[in-house]
């Protein structure tokens, strides 16, 4: 094994261990590493002394802190298409996540965003700690939730989704486990025990048994007190009708998400949005994924992705110059332009879709 690699592979008993090897960079991905997790679970189903795989990040930090965005930023200005070759393989690889036929079990310790959550929220068990935290923070550097989040948020009770979708906000384990990211809490003194403990089960229902013994009751969250003015701000039918309602609800928690909401890229809010709530509609994962595809594809050649990843990265003055600006501006038809077909170009996962070529 070569400690140099972006993703490190080892077995230990009849569990494959995969982790995330980039820790200076909180193990953001790339397609090198999508590429190999690919084939890391390929080789895992098919080999019958596999009976479980394990996803972990290296460092201290976190599991994955999501794309590498840097890059995303940089071929979009150089005009180019690796961004789209790599969602097209990113969003293959959380679709094989959430259907592999063993027990993919993350460990979702630290920060767990954006593409971090397609690798391991798919998966079957779902282990956070007291150090998770857990987003889809995309409207922030003019994106929109993908890699299956608007599936994910889609999914969540009431109106929690909607909420952490357009306002990117971070959540610990109480209410991923309420959201529905994740399945169980084992404090983070208890991961060596519990992956020493996987290493010797010897079958899949020994796994998640192992998973479900170490678990324990989380600390306190912030959502489920929260969930009257979420569920009725949020049911609104436009992004302005939310901001309004949150500003107007008297709530200090309400007027904080209205001002964060109105930080974020007013395209995106409106994209995002209507995302999560066409998410809600489609059937499968892989329609989803296949809508959100289309709707990376547009982003990738709009102006505020390139803008956002400026001001929050790169120059880091956390003040990005939004095009359009407000949130008047942006109209049905310029949200509608995200969903159109791709013709030829669709990543074409969900039943009926057209085949990716």
């Amino acid at each position: 094994m070569n400690h140099e690699d972006p993703v490190l592979l080892h077995t230990e008993g009849r569990i494959r261990h995969i982790t995330l090897n980039r820790p200076r960079a909180l193990n953001a991905l790339n397609h090198t590493m999508v590429l190999r997790m690919a084939e890391a679970l390929e080789a895992a189903e098919q080999d019958e002394s596999v009976a479980a795989v394990l996803l972990t990040g290296a460092g201290e930090r976190g599991l994955c802190a999501g794309g590498d965005i840097r890059a995303i930023r940089d071929d979009a200005l150089a005009g180019g298409g690796t961004a789209r070759d790599f969602w097209r393989d990113e969003y293959r690889l959380n679709a094989r996540i959430a259907r592999f036929p063993k027990p993919y079990v993350a460990i979702m310790d630290g920060i767990v965003m954006g593409g971090g959550v397609g690798v391991s929220a798919h998966g079957s068990v779902r282990i956070v700690t007291e150090r998770s935290r857990i987003a889809m923070p995309e409207t922030g550097i003019g994106f929109v939730p993908d890699v299956g989040g608007t599936y994910l948020l889609g999914r969540a009770p009431g109106e929690l989704g909607t909420h952490l979708a357009l306002t990117g906000e971070a959540v610990g384990a109480a209410d991923a486990l309420l959201c529905g990211l994740a399945d169980h809490f084992v404090p983070s003194r208890e991961l060596p025990g519990l992956i020493a403990a996987l290493d010797v089960c010897a079958t899949p229902a020994d796994i998640v048994a192992t998973a479900q013994r170490y678990a324990a009751a989380a600390p306190g969250g912030e959502l489920a007190a929260q969930r009257d003015w979420i569920d009725s701000c949020y049911e609104a039918g436009t992004v302005e009708e939310i901001v309004e309602r949150l500003a107007d609800r008297g709530a200090p928690a309400a007027k904080e998400a209205s001002v964060t909401i109105l930080a974020k890229s007013p395209t995106s809010l409106k994209v995002t949005l209507e995302a999560v709530r066409r998410a809600r509609r489609l059937d499968s994962l892989e329609a989803v994924l296949d809508q959100e595809f289309r709707v990376s594809s547009t982003a990738f050649t709009r102006p505020d992705i390139v803008e956002g990843v400026r001001a929050q990265i790169v120059d880091k003055d956390r003040n990005p110059r939004w095009n359009p600006a407000g949130l008047a501006e942006v109209t049905e038809a310029d949200v509608a332009r995200f969903f159109a077909p791709l013709g030829d170009g669709e990543l074409g996962l969900g039943p009926g879709a057209p085949a990716a070529r």
